[in-house]
């Protein structure tokens, strides 16, 4: 008789977590969330995470809940030995840029620290169980940056036909400037493989775009597309940070993040890395993104320009989906941009409505 499918999910409160937690529980699987709500910490009440996790134990009979910090390594090995999951998928984080920098040790412990703590504990209760860690395009560093550029009305784009379908795996993460964050999400990224290559485990890296969605708790230190959608609806000024307001992301759905999870935990490799996004026709720069939520909600978009971008930020960053695609040719992106503007738009009604 095969074994039961129980799959671990840290993080399980914010926006990837959460949509994992429902796609697993919706499949039968037993579902184990691992959260201590520290969005709430590093970013104040309105990162809490809370009303998320309450929604889901009300919705799954089959999820449980352990608060739980993963940078608490004998926790974490408590844990594991105990649920002993069959699956194990890693998206807790520290996920802003500007924090890192003033909170550095707190960056490194969750990021770095954290994912070492759950790959350690892996191997020692559950090292047959597929890991898929969510790491992030930010492990490139500003390195796509020097990528040449073309300035168009509302947006950059690469000026370089090498990079007409984005950026893939084997770009360079090494000599460019990174942010505290990134630097410590590279560090994570590189265990990941490493346990997947050293010790024979089946992990993956999925270094993603803009991970969005309707469940996300957007704020201006992480969650652009959620954050600028929620400024548009209650009238407040958004804040443009350098290039123009043209720098480019591609976004994707978190259902389509869930997916792809699926597919890769059906099927894992060892030590893998792929660059998960929504690709050139879900790219969008922050002009382009006012003009498509103004035209959803009916509202002008306010904002005002900072003549400075984040230190490491990208101009210009779209995933080039080619060997995903080739890894996996049953996925495909399923949510276009319009629907994602759509969803979180309809998603920040019903909160607001609900408070």
């Amino acid at each position: 008789m095969s074994q039961a499918k129980r799959i671990l999910v840290t993080g399980a409160g914010g926006l990837i977590g959460s949509e994992m937690v429902a796609h697993f529980a919706a499949e039968g699987w037993d579902v184990v969330g691992v959260d201590n709500n520290m969005r709430a910490d590093f970013f104040g009440p309105q990162g809490d995470t809370r009303w998320n996790l309450r929604r889901l134990l009300d919705q799954h009979r089959n999820f449980r809940c352990e608060e739980l910090d993963i940078r608490d390594r004998a926790a974490v090995g408590r844990c594991l030995a105990e649920v002993k999951p069959t699956h194990i998928v890693h998206t807790a984080a520290q996920p802003s840029h500007d924090l890192a920098a003033s909170r550095p040790f707190d960056d490194f412990d969750v990021n770095a620290v954290g994912t070492l703590n759950l790959l350690e504990a892996a191997r020692q209760h559950c090292p047959e169980s597929p890991f898929a860690h969510f790491s992030t395009n930010k492990v490139y560093g500003d390195a796509p940056n020097r990528i040449k550029l073309k300035e168009l009305e509302k947006r950059w784009d690469y000026d370089d036909p090498a990079y007409a379908n984005g950026i893939a795996e084997d770009f360079s993460i090494d000599q460019s400037k990174h942010s505290l964050f990134g630097a410590s999400k590279v560090a994570a990224d590189v265990m990941v493989q490493e346990y997947g290559r050293y010790f024979g485990m089946p992990t993956c890296c999925l270094r993603g775009g803009c991970l969005t969605g309707p469940n996300h708790s957007g704020v201006e230190l992480h969650g652009f597309l959620s954050y600028l959608i929620k400024c548009n609806l209650e009238g407040r000024t958004y804040r443009i940070f350098g290039y123009q307001g043209k720098q480019v992301r591609d976004n994707i759905h978190s259902y389509d993040v869930a997916a792809f999870v699926a597919d890769f935990l059906e099927n894992p490799r060892s030590g893998e890395v792929y660059n998960l996004g929504g690709g050139r026709d879900n790219s969008v720069s922050i002009l382009e993104a006012f003009d498509l939520i103004a035209e959803i909600s009916g509202k002008p978009m306010r904002y005002e320009y900072v003549d400075k971008n984040r230190e490491g930020d990208h101009i210009c960053y779209i995933s080039d989906l080619s060997k995903i695609r080739d890894h996996y040719p049953l996925w495909t992106v399923q949510k276009d941009l319009r629907a994602i503007f759509q969803e979180i738009h309809a998603a920040w009604i019903e909160r607001k409505a609900c408070a």
